[in-house]
């Protein structure tokens, strides 16, 4: 009975060990197929790579080293704006301004430098227009035919048409028409022209127009300081 139960045992184990030599010889024959590959150190392989000159991280670093230095030289260049074309125009409209505004004022002053020489010159040769006083004997007179007699048109010597409101005198022919004279107490004092004339009026006498005879009538005669204002005295 003892020697039934050792049998199946060890015919157990040598089918076990059979077994495991089968493999291991499969896996040592498999092992001989294979190529035999050399082991790759990898700091060599890093060495390799940086030698070819065709590897893609080469070229990615190249490029991007390429980008950065790209940037910083266009960083380090002064910025060209649009603005700056059109603030050098501005200034050069405003500058042609300023020329031309001193341009003009100076032809402005040497124009009234001119002027003013001309003036002085004149005035030099000319003698200034003045007022001569003369005492004079003063009538007055209407454009009616009691003073006017054939004369009573209502146009005066010198070919004035009389209008509402008009202030002249008549005067002796040695006091040309148009010549001024300041009669106190007529045209509130205003100075008034010499337009008629008269043939009772010789020498210094004067005769001032009214609208009315009785305007006329209410002066009277007058004996008056006159002021003349003549030119060339």
């Amino acid at each position: 009975m003892e020697k039934a139960k050792v049998k199946p045992f060890s015919g157990v184990c040598s089918k076990l060990v059979n077994l495991i030599a089968f493999l291991f010889i499969a896996y040592f024959l498999a092992n001989i197929s294979l190529p035999i590959r050399n082991p790759v150190n990898p700091l060599e392989l890093g060495k390799s790579n940086v030698s070819k000159p065709d590897s893609p991280i080469i070229l990615l670093s190249a490029t991007i080293t390429e980008i950065q230095n790209l940037d910083s030289s266009v960083s380090n260049e002064p910025e060209i704006t649009e603005a700056e074309p059109l603030k050098s125009v501005k200034l050069k409209v405003a500058q042609t301004k300023v020329e031309n505004t001193s341009n003009k004022k100076l032809k402005d002053s040497e124009t009234n430098t001119d002027r003013n020489k001309e003036s002085k010159n004149k005035s030099d040769t000319e003698p200034p227009e003045v007022w001569e006083t003369i005492k004079m004997r003063v009538t007055a007179y209407c454009p009616c035919p009691i003073c006017c007699g054939e004369y009573s048109d209502g146009v005066t010597a010198c070919g004035h048409k009389i209008r509402p409101g008009d202030t002249f005198v008549a005067a002796d022919r040695r006091y040309s028409f148009y010549t001024e004279m300041l009669i106190p107490g007529y045209s509130n004092s205003r100075p008034v022209k010499v337009l008629d004339r008269g043939g009772a009026i010789k020498g210094n006498r004067l005769d001032v127009f009214y609208a009315t005879h009785q305007e006329a009538l209410q002066w009277g005669v007058q004996y008056l300081e006159v002021k003349i204002r003549r030119k060339n005295l």
